[in-house]
């Protein structure tokens, strides 16, 4: 794995442990509540006891976090990380020095970890000790090197106790330019999946706080939750963006649809924005306009640390356990200082987004969603079962997926080749973007449904079935059976499948396969699949009676054809005044032998374009079970 490999992992990895957060932000919220009017005063200690002890535990949780997010949720590398968080705390504790564990002592415990468990998860040792071989070795060796490491920081805490007040120091001395340039680095990074780097840097390390406890506090977002007046500065420009800007941006992607289009994409920008607004979630509306407008995303990007600047310079200060979106910024509210400008100022940004993107969309002819077919972002939470088969396709096949991860948007994945990813076929089934890394490190943005196409695809993955899997076999308009202006061919009388509206006058294979017909007058072909099904393309209605004019075949019967392979090419406009239609259907005549449909949704594909169609094969005698 190449460098950008390791750090889209790492990114995600160090995403983990935050999911706990919102948790303690709800208990301290409600810590604040008048318990003592209710009659149970108690109440009050063990909500703040709740909140502050997840606080307390966070270098643990990134140390487990990072070990199992760094090795494909390897229980053994978790494990070994937590002993060496407890080997290295006592260690500390011990010492007549104040040196607490940080979450950067947890990273560095997982990282090291993670690596340890790599190289030396299989190691084979004499017989007579091979019980401490193989993974029992792992927890081993890492709680060596937390000793080892433990001691080294006792002799070193003065000096490492300074050095991160002094950060601290050094980082506050910029100011609000500082926040400024922390703001537009973020959301840059976004576009790689990497900006948890840079935020985990500042929201969890830099800053020193001292609790009215005693104990040290370092990181904004700590010391934010543990009652610092002085944090805050480096979350709460996000609040703008993420709760007005980004769903402005939404709202000028569905003005500037076109009309035919405009309540699909109502219903799913509409979406994308209560989301942004709510949960801070902003990738689904970010990377609509990232690909066909980067210069767009960097000026997104510019404004976003604008704003971080002037809510620092105005003295907001205010944080969040998660993310920038309505429901933090109600449960932090009370812990905000001037927290109330975030609504003034997030409004104005929002109309400052809102006329900005309706004129460059207009005045550049940006293709941003619903102003073309086969816009992204579809609405499909509901066919997610029957999708990822066609999206495990459109990645190559299981054969290509070395790894595979899901963070709250996106897949990370590690492929065996990125040239076998069909960047069409995702977008046609949904993708935001895919975005290549090298190295064989993708990233495909689904939005929040990411986690849930995983968990559909490992089980497509370990499901023993026989699948069939079509591509498209003509450049055009992908439409159901039904609408194909033939009864015999609309009524399923030939066989069960689907049917395009061709625009160029090439027919390719869909699947792998012999040819078994090509009738004389070229209209129409027949193919045969390695597990028996036959397929029939038929291109047009009534098209037989032109007696093969305007078609040539190029392959001939009892050839053997793979997907994208030319079959015939045809005269559109010949074709189109002397026959019903254009409409092609591809149906499989055979079709009893199907136990299971798939499609992809009813929009423009391209010619060959992988995972249009998937069908399921009925169980055999010694067989897989069926769908």
């Amino acid at each position: 794995m190449n460098i950008m490999g390791h750090l889209q992992q790492l990114g995600r990895s160090l995403m983990l442990p935050t999911i706990v957060l919102p948790a303690a932000a709800i208990f301290l919220c409600l810590s604040a509540l008048p318990w003592d009017s209710f009659g149970m005063p108690s109440i009050h200690t063990h909500l703040l006891t709740a909140g502050q002890t997840l606080f307390a535990f966070l270098p643990y949780l990134f140390a487990l976090g990072v070990a199992m997010g760094m090795t494909s949720n390897s229980v053994t590398a978790g494990l070994a990380a937590m002993a060496g968080m407890f080997i290295y705390t006592g260690i500390i504790n011990a010492s007549h020095y104040e040196l607490e564990p940080t979450v950067f002592t947890g990273v560095i415990i997982g990282i090291v970890t993670s690596i340890l468990n790599e190289k030396f998860k299989t190691i084979k040792l004499p017989e007579y000790i091979q019980f401490f071989g193989g993974p029992r070795f792992v927890p081993l060796i890492v709680s060596v090197f937390s000793t080892l490491w433990a001691i080294i920081m006792v002799q070193i805490a003065p000096s490492i106790h300074n050095a991160l007040m002094e950060l601290g120091d050094i980082v506050n001395s910029g100011g609000g330019f500082g926040v400024f340039l922390f703001g537009f680095v973020l959301r840059i990074l976004v576009v790689f999946g990497l900006h948890h780097l840079v935020s985990h840097v500042f929201w969890f390390q830099v800053g020193a706080y001292q609790a009215p406890d005693g104990h040290m506090v370092f990181g904004d977002l700590p010391r934010f939750f543990a009652g610092d007046p002085m944090a805050g500065g480096f979350m709460a420009g996000l609040y703008p963006t993420m709760m007005f800007a980004l769903p402005a941006i939404a709202f000028a992607i569905i003005h500037e649809a076109r009309e035919d289009l405009k309540p699909k994409i109502r219903k799913t920008f509409m979406t994308a924005a209560l989301a942004s607004f709510l949960t801070g979630v902003t990738e689904p509306i970010e990377f609509a306009f990232l690909f066909v407008a980067p210069y767009l995303f960097v000026i997104h990007a510019l404004l976003s640390g604008l704003m971080m600047w002037l809510t620092y310079e105005l003295g907001v200060r205010t944080g969040f356990s998660f993310s920038a979106g309505a429901i933090d910024y109600l449960i932090n509210e009370h812990l905000a200082t001037r927290g109330w400008l975030i609504i003034p100022l997030g409004i104005l940004f929002g109309l400052i987004y809102y006329v900005m993107f309706r004129w460059a969309i207009r005045r550049f002819r940006i293709p941003t969603p619903g102003r073309e077919e086969g816009s992204q972002l579809d609405e499909w939470a509901g066919d997610i079962p029957y999708r990822a088969p066609l999206i495990l396709q459109a990645i190559g096949g299981k054969e290509n997926i070395l790894q595979m991860e899901a963070c709250i948007t996106r897949l990370r994945l590690k492929v065996g080749s990125d040239k076998l990813i069909d960047n069409n076929a995702l977008k046609h089934l949904g993708a935001a973007g895919v975005i290549r890394l090298g190295g064989g490190n993708v990233q495909i943005v689904f939005g929040t449904y990411s986690e849930l196409i995983r968990e559909e695809m490992n089980k497509a993955i370990r499901r023993d079935i026989s699948r069939v899997l079509f591509c498209s076999p003509v450049q055009g308009r992908m439409m159901p059976l039904s609408e194909v202006p033939d009864p015999i061919f609309a009524g399923k009388l030939v066989g069960d499948g689907v049917a395009f509206m061709p625009e160029k006058g090439e027919l390719v294979s869909p699947v792998l396969g012999k040819v078994i017909h090509v009738y004389s007058s070229m209209h129409a072909i027949g193919i045969r699949t390695p597990d028996g099904l036959e397929v029939l393309l038929h291109i047009g209605i009534d098209t037989s009676q032109l007696k093969g004019q305007g078609f040539s075949a190029v392959v001939k019967e009892g050839d053997q054809v793979k997907p994208g392979q030319l079959l015939i090419t045809f005269d559109m406009q010949k074709i189109r005044k002397g026959s019903k239609s254009l409409a092609t259907p591809m149906v499989i005549t055979n079709s009893e032998l199907v136990s299971s449909w798939s499609f992809a949704p009813f929009k423009s594909v391209k010619r060959g374009q992988a995972s249009v169609m998937s069908v399921v094969l009925k169980e055999r005698s010694g067989g897989g079970e069926t769908a």
